[in-house]
């Protein structure tokens, strides 16, 4: 690194890919998201309903295609469909030929299924399928939660071609059955002829979230041994889901499939930006450096690791047993790890439901204010 680089530049050099976790007709149309591309080194995007909803809510940019789609029959949750995946055609075409010089490693956006097809697997596949072919944009990843069913539907979605960006994964073994998943997939495509060098994977791994839970639970517990492990569970256990990401694309199964020109699937970082105002802003992507992952940052937290982020180089490989050693930590204190990775998909999933009604609810407004005249 130059003494002139910048800590993205910095990031990015070590390996790291840096998406953005926000989008908006506003973003694309005011050339913000080119200069985030061109200035701070986003090579992807991330969306997810609330994001959506803001976008819709806070702007005037949507007003003309809404008042447009007023005019049908057409319900909210049809509107919805409609400026969601524009806004993300779009962002996928302003990010093309970053994935076009990557060779398909990054200018990836991804977009999310419905929130009730969480636990529904022939609901999610269908939605995938739904909205890989209208968007039909190579640089598209369709976002399924890692539930037990949506586990069968990332299988499902890779043998048919169709790229996953897998979210909402908290647990270690959930995460042992997403790459298993992606491989079955992958072996699919293949047997049905399918190449598999266009077929690309990440997996999404919540961090912050993981010490919002684990910390209340130490925080109840108020010894100095529960105070020595605030906030080190979401870096400790995401280190080790890199762990497992290289031991398993190392073993045979994945190496027969990367000799057929299969893809690896990248971990990606996800819910980076720190929700305790005591630890420093941008902890968690200093503390998550390696090659071949991804950091989806929303921009508050890619501004102050533009501004005042460390960059020191890698900060997993050879972590792995520091990090059991917190979560043994956490046991030892009666935290049960299973139990909070549960809790933690129950109000994910919960969350994630409770957006897609948000989103809903603001293009139902909208349409309202369209087909009435009122404000």
């Amino acid at each position: 690194m130059s003494p002139a680089a910048s800590p993205t530049a910095a990031l990015a050099a070590e390996g790291v890919s840096i998406w953005l976790d926000d989008l908006s007709r506003q973003r694309i149309l005011s050339g913000d998201l080119q200069r985030l591309i061109s200035q701070r080194e986003v090579v992807g995007v991330t969306t997810n309903p609330t994001i959506f909803a803001a976008a819709i809510g806070g702007s005037t940019a949507y007003d003309e295609q809404v008042a447009a789609l007023a005019q049908g029959n057409r319900s909210a949750s049809d509107v919805v469909f409609a400026l969601t995946t524009d806004d993300v055609a779009r962002a996928a075409d302003l990010l093309r030929p970053v994935f076009d010089a990557s060779g398909g490693v990054d200018g990836w956006v991804s977009i999310e299924v419905g929130a009730d097809a969480a636990h529904d697997t022939l609901a999610t596949l269908v939605e995938t399928r739904s909205l890989a072919e209208h968007i039909d944009r190579p640089n598209v990843f369709v976002k399924i939660p890692a539930t037990v069913e949506g586990v069968a539907a990332i299988t499902a979605a890779i043998a048919l071609g169709i790229s996953v960006n897998v979210t909402l994964i908290f647990g270690l073994d959930r995460y042992r059955a997403v790459v298993d998943a992606y491989l079955t997939g992958l072996e699919r495509a293949h047997e049905s002829g399918l190449a598999l060098r266009g077929i690309r994977s990440v997996a999404s791994f919540f961090v912050s979230r993981v010490d919002t839970e684990v910390d209340r639970r130490l925080d109840e517990i108020g010894t100095a041994a529960a105070r020595e492990l605030r906030s080190l569970a979401g870096i400790a256990n995401a280190r080790l889901a890199y762990e497992i990401f290289t031991s398993e694309f190392a073993g045979a199964r994945a190496q027969r499939l990367l000799a057929l020109g299969a893809n690896v699937q990248r971990p990606l970082w996800a819910s980076t930006g720190a929700k305790d105002p005591a630890l420093p802003d941008t902890r968690y992507v200093e503390e998550l450096v390696a090659r071949d992952v991804v950091n989806t940052m929303p921009e508050k937290t890619l501004e102050a690791v533009f501004d005042h982020g460390r960059i020191r180089g890698d900060t997993i490989t050879g972590t792995a047993d520091e990090s059991r050693a917190v979560l043994a930590g956490l046991a030892a204190l009666g935290i049960s790890y299973d139990e909070v990775t549960a809790t933690l998909e129950r109000e994910g999933v919960a969350k994630f439901q409770a957006s897609g009604d948000e989103l809903v609810a603001t293009v139902a407004a909208a349409l309202e204010r369209a087909r009435t005249g009122r404000p």
